[in-house]
């Protein structure tokens, strides 16, 4: 073998990942009630392994979780999958069963911190709940999220279900869930925020 061919074959092919992506959710990113391959999650996978391909999505997400659940979660993902980005998409729970929004603020922002300390750059999804909860209350909880954002320096997804509200058919029968039909426009509402996160470092050259 020459050192032209030599050369060669050190160098890892386009298509083998060399970085993670790890996404930590609830039901709305763990595809609760969808088909396998059918969620939001999933759809990034694909996209991902189209355009970018050195990119493995490491989807860690629980139906039913709380930022509490997440944040217990987390130092053993952290230190499990060592990702270079992590998505959080939690606390919708929270609200549901009426936790305080101040803990779920705090969570969220130790979330975050943890992730950072570990190296990796976040993007944090936020959420909104209906307004059947009182004005106060929605009002306070959809503010949480731009303020964690704001706080730590990191990206944010607005509402992750804004291109979807507004279709009640895109919901399944609990009317929480979003159907197959709804994950196409939750990942395109997801990824301007999070293609800026994935640029890569350039190999360092060979001594």
């Amino acid at each position: 073998m020459g050192l032209a061919d030599a050369a060669r074959a050190a160098i890892p092919p386009v298509s083998t990942p060399i970085a993670t992506l790890l996404v930590v959710g609830d039901s709305l990113s763990a595809g609760y009630g969808l088909e396998t391959g059918k969620g939001w999650v999933d759809l990034l996978r694909q996209r991902l392994k189209a355009k970018e391909p050195r990119w493995s999505v490491i989807n860690a997400s629980i139906s039913g979780d709380t930022t509490a659940g997440g944040l217990a979660r987390l130092p053993a993902l952290l230190a499990r999958d060592k990702p270079r980005v992590v998505i959080i998409e939690l606390g919708g729970n929270d609200a549901l069963r009426g936790l305080s929004l101040q803990q779920t603020q705090n969570n969220l922002s130790r979330m975050v911190a943890l992730c950072k300390k570990a190296g990796a750059r976040v993007l944090l999804v936020g959420m909104q709940i209906p307004p059947n909860y009182g004005p106060a209350y929605t009002a306070r909880f959809a503010a949480v999220f731009p303020a964690v954002a704001k706080s730590q320096r990191v990206a944010l997804v607005p509402f992750l279900l804004s291109g979807v509200v507004g279709h009640p058919d895109w919901f399944q029968s609990d009317n929480i869930h979003p159907t197959a039909q709804a994950q196409p426009t939750m990942l395109d509402t997801v990824w301007p925020h999070l293609a800026p996160l994935l640029a890569l470092p350039a190999a360092r050259s060979a001594p």
